[in-house]
């Protein structure tokens, strides 16, 4: 599944023709099958075995950064409440089935990148209320909102396994206790944080701790030939120091998510040169058997993003778009 673009912008696309409540659809195994469609984002749950997708909750507003919590009982996201600026884009949750949607956060700064607590009971999260990025947490039901890291500097891309809180500072991956204490750089890329053409500096993002905490797999900037970026998929082992790579291709890809048995990972190719794809991609932990697991029938105009496993790893949850110009 391919969506054009160029440097400036999207080229028109068919999503714009869409009506309301359509669906989208073809064969699979001789047996039709369709993407639901209610608003321009949602949450949706792609069956591994059957190829079945459903959506989970949906929204006008544009959704981003899901977490699901340990029992997949909760989600959290963040999402642009009413359409608005980047300053309106605040911290909700909504129950696994989809009802019981809540806003946590209502301020005039942007509050993204929600992630919950081993045990559910709390969710940290990245804020700009005190001028930069920082690292703040929260009670489930959005009490007790105070801050809990800030380095000084730009502070993102949080993950929390067990007693462990990985994130990116400065275009580097670090590691804290999760009570936001002994912070420690884990990456030393020579080109962090130098400017290109690219969307982004050169250097670390989105770490992911597997479930034993052994390994935190990140996607590195490495080449800004593409203004998209073109970004390789690193696994770190986090006693040695040792990195391998588990791409090598020239794709614009990351966001990449552990199983819960940590044997696979899910993650999200954005472009490939200027093609954008939005498409999901999967892989064992070492890096073999990486495939785009994307259904055929998904339509051009319905893209992924932000793919993660279920809590039983039967399925991949994601967050859809509706692409409309």
């Amino acid at each position: 599944m391919t969506i054009s673009r160029s440097l400036a912008a999207l080229v028109v696309m068919a999503a714009s023709l869409i009506p309301a409540c359509a669906d989208a659809g073809g064969q699979v195994d001789g047996q039709s099958l369709t993407v639901p469609y209610q608003d321009r984002w949602g949450i949706y749950e792609l069956d591994l075995t059957t190829q079945e997708v459903a959506v989970i909750y949906s929204s006008p507003d544009m959704i981003s950064f899901l977490d699901l919590t340990a029992d997949g009982s909760r989600f959290v996201f963040s999402q642009r409440v009413g359409g608005g600026a980047l300053e309106d884009e605040e911290i909700a949750v909504v129950e696994s089935d989809g009802t019981g949607y809540r806003q946590l956060t209502d301020n005039q700064s942007l509050d993204v990148y929600g992630r919950w607590s081993p045990d559910g009971g709390e969710i940290a999260f990245l804020t700009m209320r005190n001028g930069d990025m920082d690292i703040f947490v929260m009670g489930a039901d959005g009490t007790d909102q105070r801050q809990l890291y800030n380095s000084g500097s730009h502070d993102a891309d949080i993950d929390w396994v067990d007693d462990q809180i990985a994130f990116t500072r400065d275009s580097q991956i670090w590691l804290m206790d999760a009570k936001g204490s002994n912070a420690r750089q884990i990456t030393d890329f020579d080109r962090a944080g130098e400017w290109g053409d690219a969307n982004l500096p050169f250097g670390d993002y989105d770490p992911r701790l597997n479930p034993a905490r052994t390994t935190i797999v990140f996607e590195r900037l490495i080449d800004d030939s593409s203004p998209h970026g073109i970004y390789e998929i690193v696994a770190l082992d986090v006693e040695t120091g040792t990195e391998t790579n588990l791409t090598g291709n020239d794709y614009s890809q990351g966001l990449a998510n552990w199983s819960n048995a940590g044997d696979r990972l899910v993650y999200v190719v954005g472009a490939i040169g200027l093609e954008g794809q939005y498409d999901l991609y999967m892989m064992n932990s070492d890096g073999s058997d990486n495939h785009n697991i994307t259904p055929d029938y998904f339509p051009t105009e319905f893209l992924c993003h932000r793919g993660m496993f279920s809590a039983d790893d039967s399925a991949i949850l994601f967050i859809g778009e509706w692409y409309q110009q």
